[in-house]
């Protein structure tokens, strides 16, 4: 045999484009075909190949290797007649025997997970459904008592997403994990006594094992304690790497890379107590169903902290001092905001030019039930907390200043909406009238199209005012603004009749009223016996008065 084999048009960890593969006794090496892929060549020394399998895959067949420090690595694109020959390499080359390892087929959602060296495997019946290795495993959540939740990384090369740019791509699957386990499956002295654990918490801890997830992999440039976040709210602890930083809270652990930080803004807050740090996130963050595309972090405006960076003297020189400082004492908001400008390479989105009525970057209202801050950035709108929206002036159509309703409180306060390209709308309430003009200043230097419907509304009701008043025939009262109450006093109501049968409640509760008896006797015109008749409504009168205190007095209990 030959001291190399080639396999041509191989797929190499599920590439865009195919390449050669040549074993030779030294190892292994993949290299694209194309002249303008941009990905570089893969090499395997025959030390780090530790098995080989054969199974069905997307593109044909592919052959599976497991390494001892790289993972596992694909090959794809194998024909099955290449089987025997593959078989007779890597017995020649590296002493390997290719093992067939057909996938289950049932399609059935349930089945057994083994904890194999550099992967998780999902076996139906004995055999694998699929696997997903521990290297691309970004986060794990525990949701709820039964349910995990595996994140898998996202690939950001847009040279490896094909001619399209475009590239579906699995970013979280749940497991659901039933009853309990022994938590201690080693001890066997007293199976009596074994301790049993969530089975769902002992797969979550042993993925976090796995995947290095939670665990310090290598040393970390800086780190920054209970930090306050408001979104997602809670407290967590911030570890800078090169590459990535990771939030770890009580419940929660992120692993977050530097390249999908997009946008970070430094705000304080019209309070005066706080300070904000922003950070815009693609693709966002996922805690359950739950996405987060922005982080929102809360310093005190007084605030200090005092840091050193963790790495050498001639590191720092090579790496950092053109985009950190070896030391920081200064505001928190500050020093966190440098530390991230520096590693992620994002420049920091700082207040502009607008002050509202009170000397602040930001207005104070409402996004629907949600009351937050509207702040006007040179480039940008940008409201938090929660929800965080980002408006860049660029996909901005127009934007509308409207009063809804009739209120009192509608007339000191008014609504901005601010429409985009795409027609979503987003409507800002119960903004202060002292910041109206000002928000117009500021639109107009944006060359934003504005929409004032509070003019529209005011030069309705002068006109109307107007038609009124030109009115000869229409009299307008000099104190109609009293309301019913007014009304009423002045109003007469033709349907009363003083005489009718109904006059006796107000003879029931009217101490004052006079009864038709009393005005018969009065008069004169009736004869003795009549005057005894008035005796007799006298005397009900009296006994009515006496009941009376009685019946104030339990009105006033």
């Amino acid at each position: 045999m030959a001291d190399m084999t080639q396999f041509d048009n191989i797929y190499f960890n599920q590439s865009a484009r195919p390449g050669r593969l040549r074993f030779a006794n030294s190892g292994l090496g993949w290299k694209a075909s194309s002249k303008n892929a941009t990905q570089p060549p893969f090499l395997l020394p025959q030390s780090e190949l530790v098995s080989a399998n054969w199974s069905r895959a997307a593109k044909g067949y592919e052959c599976r290797v497991l390494t001892k420090d790289r993972g596992v690595i694909q090959f794809d694109g194998f024909d099955l007649d290449d089987f025997d020959r593959l078989k007779n390499t890597l017995k020649h080359h590296f002493d390997t025997v290719l093992e067939t390892r057909p996938h289950s087929t049932k399609g059935w959602n349930w089945g057994k997970t083994d904890f194999e060296r550099s992967e998780l495997v999902f076996n139906v019946s004995n055999r694998p459904a699929f696997e997903v290795p521990y290297a691309q495993v970004t986060n794990t959540n525990l949701v709820g008592k039964s349910e995990v939740a595996i994140e898998l990384s996202v690939d950001h090369d847009v040279s490896l997403r094909g001619p399209s740019g475009v590239r579906d791509e699995l970013v979280e699957m749940r497991f659901y994990v039933p009853g309990t386990v022994p938590k201690n499956e080693d001890d066997e002295e007293d199976q009596s006594d074994v301790e049993e654990q969530i089975a769902a918490t002992a797969f979550y801890e042993t993925i976090k094992e796995r995947a290095d997830i939670g665990v310090v992999a290598g040393e970390t440039i800086v780190s920054f304690a209970d930090i306050m976040f408001l979104t997602p709210r809670g407290r967590y602890d911030i570890d800078m790497y090169p590459s990535f930083m990771r939030l770890r809270g009580k419940t929660y652990d992120y692993k977050i890379l530097y390249t999908s930080i997009e946008r970070l803004f430094l705000l304080p807050k019209p309070d005066e107590l706080h300070n904000v740090l922003v950070i815009q996130l693609d693709p966002p963050l996922r805690q359950g169903q739950t996405r987060y595309a922005f982080l929102v972090i809360q310093f005190l405006k007084e605030e200090e902290i005092e840091v050193e960076l963790n790495v050498e003297d001639d590191e720092f020189e090579e790496k950092y001092a053109d985009k950190l400082k070896k030391k920081y004492d200064q505001a928190a908001h500050e020093v966190v905001g440098q530390v991230f400008r520096g590693l992620s390479g994002r420049k920091i989105v700082v207040p502009g030019q607008f002050q509202s009525a009170h000397g602040q970057a930001g207005v104070k209202c409402s996004l629907k039930a949600s009351e937050g801050y509207l702040y006007f950035l040179e480039k940008s709108f940008l409201f938090i907390p929660k929800p965080t929206v980002y408006m860049a002036h660029s996909d901005v159509s127009s934007v509308t200043l409207s009063r809804v309703g009739g209120s009192v409180s509608s007339s000191r306060t008014f609504d901005l909406t601010v429409t985009l390209v795409t027609g979503v709308s987003h409507q800002y309430s119960s903004i202060n009238r002292e910041e109206q003009s000002g928000i117009e200043s500021y639109l107009k230097s944006k060359n934003i199209k504005i929409k004032n419907d509070l003019v529209d509304d005011q030069t309705f009701l002068a006109a109307a005012l107007g038609s009124e008043s030109d009115d000869s025939d229409v009299e307008v009262a000099p104190r109609g603004d009293r309301g019913s109450a007014s009304e009423d006093e002045e109003s007469v109501d033709e349907d009363f009749q003083a005489d009718s049968d109904e006059s006796d409640i107000a003879e029931e509760f009217d101490e004052n009223h006079a009864s038709s008896g009393d005005d018969e006797s009065a008069s004169g015109e009736e004869d003795q016996d009549d005057d005894d008749d008035g005796d007799v409504v006298d005397g009900d009168e009296d006994e009515s008065q006496d009941e009376r205190p009685v019946k104030k007095k339990a009105r006033n209990d």
